[in-house]
């Protein structure tokens, strides 16, 4: 279970969204948030100072860009994230879709998204679809621009 914690990120579907960012002892704290605040359009809502943000009281996607956030921060080798893109705005979505994933396997990060819509599955290496908990079909996708 210790590798687990120490090799995943999770934003899952039913997440609970802390105020402060314990654990991240580094210098710059504030100014990395700030950075991720701005980049993903959040920092007219929220600011942060000594490492605790001003508000969560935000809406779905607004939380599930803030959990985004956090798991930046993490920076661990494996991102898992469930129905993260439901919540959001149309442009949020394309976004995420279309430049953070892709953004995080530029990195080297190993991503897995599970996601009910198939606008976005032409941009994923390897598709996995399960019915029920059972594998129903899987396929590798050969595509140039592929996550």
């Amino acid at each position: 279970m210790e590798w687990y914690r120490q090799h995943f990120s999770a934003i899952f579907s039913d997440f609970y969204l802390f105020d402060s960012f314990l654990g991240f002892d580094r210098p710059n704290l504030d100014q990395e948030v700030e950075n991720y605040l701005m980049q993903l359009q959040l920092a007219h809502k929220v600011t942060v100072k000594n490492g605790v943000l001003s508000t969560t009281e935000l809406s779905q996607g607004q939380r599930k860009r803030l959990a985004l956030l956090t798991a930046y921060l993490e920076d661990r080798p494996i991102y898992v994230f469930d129905e993260w893109a439901a919540d959001q705005e149309p442009r949020f979505r394309e976004l995420f879709y279309k430049q953070i994933l892709l953004q995080l396997k530029e990195r080297g990060k190993i991503v897995i998204v599970i996601s009910h819509d198939e606008r976005y599955f032409h941009l994923a290496d390897h598709i996995i679809k399960l019915d029920y908990g059972a594998v129903e079909s899987e396929q590798t996708v050969q595509q140039s621009g592929s996550l």
